[in-house]
């Protein structure tokens, strides 16, 4: 089961870039889970965001190119399985000019009653909206 692609693009502030004059690695996991929570934002009511919450289990990532201040890039995001109360979300942050992919990252993600901070079972009315 793959979601819709959720899309973001943005222009790399100076901010982002280390001192090997490129994007900083850490900034690119930044930037992937800004997108996931945009996407979560996007597709869910303020009261699922109040019911419940995501926390991480695990990163994955790989580093494709480098990137620079000022280039446009889009960040790419996608649900790739659900199981009980764990969800894979896919990334892809790719460079508009030339459309080099960047990064390719997945997290795995587990889903909480937000009350009671335990694991919960990803209801089909959450799963069914990506």
């Amino acid at each position: 089961m793959k979601s819709e692609v959720f899309k973001q693009s943005f222009t790399v502030p100076t901010s982002a870039i280390d001192v090997l004059g490129h994007v900083n690695n850490v900034t690119y996991l930044q930037w992937c889970l800004d997108a996931a929570e945009e996407h979560w934002v996007s597709r869910t009511t303020e009261d699922d965001r109040a019911k419940y919450v995501w926390v991480v289990l695990n990163h994955t990532i790989t580093y494709k190119n480098p990137s620079f201040a000022g280039e446009q890039l889009e960040t790419h995001t996608w649900i790739d399985s659900y199981q009980g109360v764990k969800s894979e979300r896919h990334y892809k942050i790719i460079r508009s000019s030339d459309g080099k992919t960047i990064v390719e990252a997945k997290t795995l993600w587990c889903f909480l009653d937000s009350e009671t901070r335990r694991p919960s079972k990803i209801p089909a009315e959450i799963s069914s909206l990506f």
